[in-house]
């Protein structure tokens, strides 16, 4: 039956198309008498009476197609164009409305709107258009943030208004000032359909499409935006957020400082110009921005935290240590999801028979690197807590036997009162800023589980001859900024051919194929033990990095493992980077940091590296 029906359809068409119009409609009709729901026949038929002008025939076969298949465009136009010439104006706004809601691109809006006008007017009805209370009001709502009255008035203009923007362009920022992106994208859509010429829905439009992912449409949007409107400082600002996200560095540059020009106070913009210039390592031009940043807008949390970065790396600890403290007041920053309502301690305020609670602000890298100051703050205090993730707490009870160590609970934060005091960890250097120089190194701090150190060398020891040297090359987050401190690992290969060496595997993750290349290119093998869990067993991984004789790593977290157990381990550190400071540095005098500045090779660290390891593999003692 359907190879029937479709056949008889095909029939009907060509005859349409060839001007025989008596028997397309005979043939059109046979369809209808077996599948009196079947759209196109439907339609066509409405069509063919559209034809002979008569349209109050055609409008219920174009409602019978509409019915059957809804999101059918050419459905829709031909519906609203049938209602037009009757004159069925406000059924014609509704059905102008359906076609919006459902997001169809039909290019005809401009087209109705002066149909739907011009009848309208000979009507003497000059309702085509939202009055200036209507307007007033919904922005009146807008303004003082009653966003529920001014959606309500927006949708109601929509549906009066179908084809005019302004209520699709209010309806898409209420739907984006109150967090519903995805629900903001049709109307947006809608009100550039409705003033092509407007350079503010574009905006607006590319606005939803970045938060959505979208960045390539986005970046379309932005630059339409810019066409239109040539000045329009916050669409190249924009422009060069998402041009940063594409990875494209030159092209954000330019638009960031094209803002700039356009509106030299604009505060965020030099912040993100001095991220990019961070990004690529030239510090003197990032400090210059985020110090501008923040001349222009003094509370700017976040460029004063970027500007630390630059002060540390260049040595200037103590004003770089201050800036530092900015972090805590950043919206993202590290106090947004604590409650306490006991005070930070400031380091002025005695802690003589008071106690003081500890707690991790970021990674394990980085809590188990700011650990070697505990002993300093809890020599002062009654009683020190350290709070920290739960993965390090056998480890950090052991080290420090004299505090209490557990596992970081945020629940119970506003309800605690086992402290009188608390610090985030990544102030201890503030505070300590007497104790520590430049040149801050100490002794190994980390103890590990000795019957593991026991297990694994006498593991280790089974693989062959030693030394036996850790490697670990990347982090498993991924940026562009943070792959510029990994070279890839077939770049290691001076490291990686040092003979009578035995190599292991220190990646918890995204290593099998790396370790195939430099089995298949190399002819070398780096052994991974498949039963340790590197990610969740940290206990066991530092157990590892103390049975080892050295490590060689990028700025990873097992560098903090293996120096802070006091194993030999060598850096492989880009220099001109803000990472390359006193905060995230390892600071045991077991870590020797091999720099690289930006415009030279990689090779070259790897070189002096290798040559190291040549000096010393022939002293290093036999496992027993």
């Amino acid at each position: 039956m359907e190879l029937t029906i479709e056949k008889t359809l095909q029939e009907a068409m060509a005859a349409h198309n060839e001007g025989k119009l008596q028997d397309a409609e005979r043939l059109y009709r046979l369809v209808l008498k077996s599948h009196p729901k079947h759209p196109d026949a439907n339609h066509n038929l409405g069509l063919l009476a559209a034809l002979e002008c008569k349209t109050d025939i055609a409008l219920p076969f174009f409602r019978a197609a509409l019915e059957a298949h809804p999101k059918e465009g050419k459905y829709w136009v031909s519906y609203i164009d049938a209602l037009i010439k009757e004159q069925q104006v406000e059924n014609a706004k509704q059905a102008i409305q359906q076609v919006m809601q459902l997001g169809l691109d039909v290019k005809i809006l401009r087209s109705w709107r002066e149909k739907l006008a011009a009848i309208t007017a000979g009507r003497g009805d000059n309702s085509s258009s939202p009055s200036q209370r209507q307007i007033n009001n919904l922005l009146r709502h807008y303004r003082e943030g009653r966003f529920s009255d001014a959606e309500a008035l927006a949708i109601s203009i929509t549906k009066e208004f179908p084809l005019h923007q302004f209520g699709w362009k209010a309806l898409g920022a209420i739907c984006g000032e109150t967090g519903r992106i995805r629900e903001s994208l049709v109307p947006n859509k809608i009100s550039v359909q409705l003033a092509p010429n407007d350079a503010e829905a574009h905006y607006n439009l590319g606005i939803t499409l970045k938060k959505l992912g979208e960045l390539s449409e986005a970046e379309a949007c932005y630059k339409q935006a810019i066409a239109l409107k040539q000045d329009h400082a916050e669409a190249f600002y924009n422009l060069g957020i998402t041009l940063k996200e594409l990875g494209r560095l030159d092209e954000a540059t330019s638009s960031y400082q094209q803002a700039i020009v356009l509106k030299p106070s604009h505060a965020e913009a030099h912040n993100n110009l001095g991220n990019i210039f961070d990004e690529l390592g030239r510090l003197d031009k990032a400090e210059a921005c985020f110090k501008q940043a923040v001349a222009l807008k003094p509370d700017y949390a976040e460029a004063h935290h970027n500007l630390s970065f630059i002060l540390l790396n260049s040595g200037r600890l103590k004003e770089g240590l201050d800036e530092n403290e900015w972090r805590l007041k950043a919206p993202r920053g590290v106090l947004r999801n604590r409650n306490f309502s006991n005070p930070l301690w400031d380091a002025q305020k005695s802690l003589q028979s008071k106690r003081i609670l500890l707690w991790s602000e970021q990674g394990i890298g980085d809590t188990l690197n700011w650990a070697s100051c505990i002993p300093l703050v809890a020599s002062l205090a009654e009683h020190t807590i350290l709070e920290c993730q739960e993965k390090i707490v056998s480890l950090l009870a052991r080290s420090f036997p004299d505090i209490e160590v557990k596992a970081e609970d945020r629940s119970i934060d506003s309800k605690r009162d086992d402290f009188d005091f608390h610090l985030p960890m990544g102030s201890l250097y503030r505070q300590f800023f007497s104790n520590i120089s430049e040149n801050f190194n100490v002794d190994a701090y980390l103890i590990p589980d000795p019957a593991r150190v026991k297990f694994w060398r006498k593991r280790l020891g089974s693989l062959g001859k030693g030394p036996y040297i850790g490697i670990s090359w990347k982090s498993s987050k991924v940026s562009p900024f943070r792959l510029k401190h990994y070279p890839p690992i077939l770049e290691w290969s001076r490291v990686l051919t040092v003979p009578d060496v035995t190599f292991i595997n220190l990646q918890y993750s995204d290593f099998t194929d790396d370790l195939n290349d430099i089995k298949n290119e190399l002819g070398v093998t780096v052994y991974n033990f498949d039963d340790l869990d590197q990610y969740n067993d940290v206990d066991d991984v530092v157990a590892l990095c103390a049975a080892l004789d050295m490590i060689v790593s990028t700025k990873v977290t097992p560098l903090i493992f293996s120096s802070g157990v006091g194993t030999p381990t060598k850096v492989a550190n880009w220099r001109q980077s803000s990472w390359n400071n006193i905060l995230t540095n390892p600071v045991c005098s077991s870590a020797k940091m091999f720099n690289r500045d930006t415009w030279e090779p990689w090779d070259n660290v790897f070189k002096s590296i290798a040559e190291d390891i040549l000096q010393v593999k022939d002293k290093i003692a036999p496992h027993a």
